[in-house]
């Protein structure tokens, strides 16, 4: 840990600005629980991510087996047949929960006796590093903070917002149509109205009280020292409120963002902060800081729509001109990529990307292969589309094709590759990795759009399934292959430059590391065409083979190194 005086000389000025009439008593606080938390942190510095660092997202009962805990079945998995295909494991919340497959948390220390214990973690940490989940804008209505607040328990005061009239919300940006406000019966008879950005069973925590972020904090460093090497911060774009604002991407916001990062640096370093804001692209950078002050990490959540898009169309246009203004941020800041995750295909993050045609596009095929768009109410009342509720592999799939498994795995593998070759860190969602489809079943039972690709897999017919099924086996061997030789490609390092060639619109050009030793071009086909590039020369790092002039078959794609 740095000295003492260090760290409150860093703290002091972001500590003012949230509460500039007790920073002092805040500051001393933070500073004592650093000091705590010192000696467990002492031995979890991780290191910088590089070419060969790839997550895997997946719930922690995502797969099942009888009479065992789903943690140690997602071991047993993982060491069976993904192994040493990714380096880090995301688990998203494994906490108790009471709605939205665990984001409603009860209670942020406990690791939900369903799923295992913390010892489980242990056994996953024997192979892969863990990204741990932190929802740290809201909680369960059963959690113990929200039902002490409710009892008037001092212990809880101000830990929750109740807004009075004089409180504007005219202007307050959000993702869902449901009501900002529920109501709820304290235990003396009386309503208590609470902030409920993502439903009633969500409740918003009020960092304005200085005692939350204290609690939160702890709750942080606790994930670190229980061995997460990085920390998803769940939704924090909503974690500040404030009269008349947007109450989005605040600059409290990323005050807390910063504190964090400050305590991180000094206590753990090589830790990483990610930040989760499925907002527009502007405002989802924003919370690199100046790219050492905040997230680590930042979801890069332009480039799954974009990336449909384009298989969509046949043309890599629109993705081509977003990428070409992409590169590195620093030293210590790069991108999380994705395409696929436990939510839907976000279509906020394509404002200023993509026309209202082309998100129409999307939208169409999302519904001619089977899923559903949800929707969320903008700042003038109105409702526009939010998400795309679909598995992203069918998505992919154009809905005449004579052989939808097949082409889910050409195109995948296709677009795992624009994933695997531009600049940050990759991140592979399980029923990608495993060419799962679409749950429409658990979807339609549930009422939840969102299951539609949240389906849990019974683990023994899993391993069945890999052997038999083309569609299983063709796209976790498939994406095993580019992750296995992208490890050894320094030009794919999560620092490396970025370059973008428009040769044909068709195909997606990106060059990376170039005029060095390392340099790497990636061509990927996005077309059901085939399509030559005379220009490109080289030796394709995934065949082996020369060429003197590329000739790539429909949603074909190559890795080539310059000799």
């Amino acid at each position: 840990m740095s000295g003492t005086y260090d760290l409150r000389e860093r703290l002091e000025p972001l500590v003012t600005k949230l509460y500039p009439t007790a920073a002092s008593t805040v500051l001393d606080a933070l500073v004592a629980l650093a000091g705590e938390w010192a000696p467990r942190l002492a031995s979890r510095a991780g290191t910088r991510p590089d070419e060969g660092t790839a997550y895997l997202i997946t719930y922690g009962d995502a797969f099942r087996r009888p009479e065992e805990a789903p943690l140690h079945t997602l071991a047993d998995v993982l060491r069976r047949h993904v192994r040493d295909a990714v380096t880090d494991v995301h688990l998203l919340p494994i906490y108790p929960w009471t709605s939205d497959d665990g984001f409603g948390v009860v209670d942020h220390r406990q690791v939900n006796p369903e799923l295992g214990s913390w010892d489980d973690l242990v056994e996953l940490r024997a192979d892969h590093a863990l990204a741990l989940d932190f929802v740290a804008n809201h909680v369960s209505s059963s959690s113990a903070w929200f039902r002490g607040w409710l009892a008037r328990d001092p212990r809880y005061a101000g830990y929750f917002l109740e807004p009075g009239d004089d409180f504007d919300t005219s202007a307050v940006v959000r993702p869902r149509t449901s009501p900002l406000f529920h109501e709820y019966p304290r235990p003396d008879g009386t309503i208590a109205r609470a902030w409920t950005t993502f439903g009633a069973d969500q409740i918003d925590v009020d960092p304005s009280t200085p005692a939350v972020l204290l609690e939160l904090t702890d709750v942080l460093l606790g994930y670190i020292a229980r061995g997460a090497r990085t920390v998803r911060l769940d939704a924090i774009g909503y974690l500040w409120k404030q009269s008349g604002t947007t109450s989005i991407h605040l600059p409290q916001t990323h005050a807390v963002v910063r504190i964090w990062r400050v305590l991180l640096d000094a206590l753990a370093p090589g830790t990483l902060l990610l930040t989760e804001t499925n907002v527009p692209h502007a405002d989802n950078v924003t919370y690199f800081g100046d790219g050492s002050n905040e997230a680590n990490m930042v979801y890069q959540f332009a480039l799954p729509p974009l990336v449909l898009h384009a298989f969509v169309t046949g043309r890599a246009t629109q993705l081509s001109a977003w990428a070409a203004r992409i590169g590195p941020v620093s030293a210590t800041a790069t991108w999380f990529n994705f395409l696929a995750s436990h939510d839907g295909i976000g279509i906020r993050p394509t404002e200023g990307l993509l026309t209202d045609d082309d998100r129409a596009l999307l939208v169409e095929r999302t519904r001619a292969r089977g899923g559903r768009v949800s929707m969320a109410r903008r700042p003038d009342g109105s409702e526009g589309v939010y998400e795309l509720n679909t598995n992203y592999l069918d998505a992919l799939v154009d809905p005449t094709d004579a052989d939808p498994d097949a082409s889910a795995v050409t195109r995948g593998l296709a677009a795992h590759a624009i994933l695997l070759s531009v600049v940050g860190v990759p991140a592979i969602y399980y029923h990608s990795l495993l060419g799962s489809g679409q749950d429409r079943e658990g979807m339609t039972r549930s009422g939840i759009a969102r299951r539609i690709n949240r389906e849990v897999l019974d683990a023994d017919r899993l391993a069945d399934e890999l052997s038999t099924s083309g569609r299983r086996s063709g796209m976790l061997e498939g994406l095993r292959r580019l992750l296995e030789v992208r490890r050894m490609l320094p030009g794919f390092s999560p620092f490396a430059t970025q370059t973008v060639a428009d040769l044909d619109e068709r195909v997606f050009v990106v060059r990376r590391a170039a005029d060095t030793a390392d340099e790497i071009i990636a061509a990927i086909n996005v077309s059901a065409d085939e399509v030559q590039l005379p220009s490109l020369r080289g030796t394709d790092v995934l065949t082996g083979r020369d060429t003197r002039g590329l000739t790539l078959p429909p949603f074909g794609y190559a890795w080539l190194r310059q000799r």
